[in-house]
């Protein structure tokens, strides 16, 4: 079991974003934060590609943009009827569900928390469920 980087004393319930250590309070944080020490991340290595399609990396800034020319964009107003469908928050009343969809927030690798919840029903019919709110 873990204990807190800061006070060692109790089980921490928070991770410092910048550097990563676990705390356990807002006044741990408080004294934590005058001596952090950001965590640089490695600079990813982009491979040479040969192939004639776009390798190009997107950023949330990328995706949040207006621009016409994305076909697979879904308009603003269409995401926002999923918060108005009696089926979805019918399906998000289930915890396991719930707890899917947070396994997947804070997985490292999005990629693989997402192959990992298609196995599974529920998480199928809640996507398909979006899905058909979306593309109606």
């Amino acid at each position: 079991m873990q204990i807190c980087s800061v006070c060692s004393e109790h089980i921490p319930k928070y991770r410092c974003p910048a550097c990563k250590i676990r705390y356990c309070s807002l006044g741990c944080y408080k004294r934590h934060k005058d001596t952090c020490l950001p965590v640089e991340q490695p600079v990813p290595i982009e491979p040479k590609v040969k192939d004639s399609f776009n390798t190009e990396t997107w950023t949330v800034e990328d995706l949040l943009q207006e621009e016409e020319d994305i076909v697979d964009k879904v308009p603003l107003q269409r995401l926002q009827l999923l918060g108005q469908s009696k089926e979805l928050r019918d399906l998000l009343c289930n915890p396991h569900l719930r707890q899917l969809l947070r396994s997947i927030d804070s997985a490292d690798s999005k990629d693989d928390a997402m192959k990992a919840a298609m196995q599974e029903p529920l998480f199928v019919e809640f996507s398909d469920q979006c899905s058909k709110i979306v593309d109606n």
